[in-house]
């Protein structure tokens, strides 16, 4: 603060000293000014010299312009300190809007997910973070994914609303970014990497039918597939793949445990060593863990006033699904698996293996199944089958499974689920219907595809809790 601001008893201090030199100092400019003018208007080379001194200061004007620009968005040649100056540091409590927030481009913000390539170089992500700083984008997360001949940069950005995915784009490859990648992000990736990597372990040990979300949530938008070593329908399996992987560039192939292959591609975005190396050890510690699914059921009572129990299925129950087959009717099993019925036996290892989605099985006080649903994974999208036994149907039992498993599906990220079935069946038609979710149909030759879009699934259409509901904690079996 200056003598001149200063108070003293309540007063500002006066310099007398100070007001001569800058009357001195207003007297020499109106002689220099007069003298420049003389020379200017009645010496031989005064417009000349006018001319000169006007090309002069729009040359320094320029090279003012030039450095300024080089020199203000360099990145900093030592460690500054990160410090903010401080006409802008924020002072805790409440507090007038300070000169940085009254700068800030309108609009609601917005989250962003990008991906770029720098140089492996000191000040290369310091320019970065500057070009993204200029448009008001604020790096919330940042994860680093070094690589032979660079490194990839993974960031969660907030913009403000007004700020498109193109100008961040621009502004990256400006900085020196290369193979820039970015999309729409949500509230979900807010959490730090190490947090949602362990939230995934937990979830894929507990189930082994996670392991195919838990690896599309892992590795961000990609599609997939677990490929069984011997095809349901025969024919040749995939090609053997070695124990630690293959990676080849926007393709992964990992060993499944139970001996077939996950491939997981995505067509945009290379994956990264980092990447493979955090999908394999997922699959990893999936192998180690064995076969195993929740041990949780729920008891039923029917309108007519029997008991029937829902709960998890897998290979373990292949017997008990054979025998429901050998009651069921050709016509149910037709129904069913739009093939020859010799064939509904072939399909049954396949769709109970918790490696292709989850299966949910209706048990008789004595035991016996008498439904099965299966919601499956196809990639990018998610199939929904029934089937009940004859003697069981029209009580309610497909309309109950249906509810549980696009309650799965919803629980587990699913855009949409979709139904194949025959034109006739207006069973399944009805069960899809009382789901009151917006549906799309499409008639092939007498196949019918039916397909619930989730993004608004109302919470009164999906099953609130079992009337009594009893769970025995995660199972393996051998």
């Amino acid at each position: 603060m200056s003598d001149v601001t200063r108070a003293k008893h309540g007063r500002p201090v006066h310099h007398w000293r100070r007001d001569l030199v800058e009357l001195a100092a207003l007297f020499t400019a109106v002689a220099v000014a007069d003298g420049v003018a003389n020379l200017v208007g009645h010496g031989p080379g005064g417009p000349a010299l006018l001319v000169i001194s006007a090309m002069a200061l729009a040359a320094t004007a320029a090279f003012h312009t030039w450095w300024s620009r080089r020199h203000g968005h360099a990145p900093p040649a030592h460690d500054t300190g990160a410090r903010p100056l401080a006409a802008r540091r924020r002072q805790a409590g409440p507090s007038a809007p300070s000169q940085a927030a009254s700068e800030e481009v309108p609009g609601a913000p917005a989250l962003w997910r990008m991906r770029t390539t720098v140089r492996d170089e000191p000040g290369s992500l310091a320019a970065l973070c500057t070009a993204l700083a200029a448009h008001h984008v604020d790096i919330l997360s940042l994860q680093t994914h070094p690589l032979a001949e660079g490194t990839v940069d993974e960031f969660l950005l907030r913009a403000p609303g007004a700020v498109e995915a193109s100008v961040i784009t621009r502004a990256v490859a400006a900085a020196g970014g290369a193979g820039t990648w970015i999309e729409r992000a949500d509230a979900h990736d807010l959490v730090d990497a190490p947090t949602r990597v362990l939230g995934l372990a937990a979830r894929t040990a507990l189930d082994a039918a996670e392991l195919p979300l838990a690896l599309r949530q892992l590795l961000g938008r990609c599609t997939i597939r677990s490929l069984p070593g011997r095809p349901v329908g025969g024919g040749r399996g995939p090609e053997e793949v070695p124990a630690e992987g293959v990676l080849e560039d926007t393709v992964m192939r990992l060993r499944a445990p139970e001996g077939g292959v996950i491939v997981a591609e995505r067509p945009y975005l290379p994956f990264t060593p980092t990447e493979f190396a955090r999908a394999r050890a997922l699959v990893e510690l999936d192998t180690r863990l064995g076969p195993r699914i929740p041990r949780s059921h729920d008891v039923l009572t029917l309108p007519e006033g029997n008991a029937i129990t829902v709960r998890r299925a897998d290979t373990g129950d292949l017997a008990a699904a054979r025998a429901m087959h050998e009651r069921c009717s050709p016509r149910t099993l037709g129904m069913r698996y739009h093939g020859p019925v010799d064939d509904a036996d072939r399909y049954l290892n396949h769709l109970l293996s918790p490696r292709f989605g989850r299966t949910l099985a209706v048990r008789t006080a004595s035991g016996r199944i008498v439904g099965l649903g299966h919601l499956l994974w196809d990639g990018d999208e998610t199939e929904v089958a029934l089937l009940v036994e004859d003697a069981w149907q029209r009580r309610g039992i497909g309309a109950e499974l249906l509810r549980r498993l696009v309650a799965m599906a919803v629980e587990a990220g699913c855009e949409s689920v979709y139904a194949v079935t025959r034109s006739s069946n207006t069973g399944m038609v009805a069960a899809m219907h009382g789901l009151g979710l917006p549906l799309d149909y499409q008639v092939e030759e007498g196949t019918l595809v039916i397909t619930a879009r989730l993004e608004m699934a109302p919470a009164s259409r999906l099953p609130r809790g079992s009337r009594q509901q009893q769970y025995d904690g995660p199972g393996v079996r051998d």
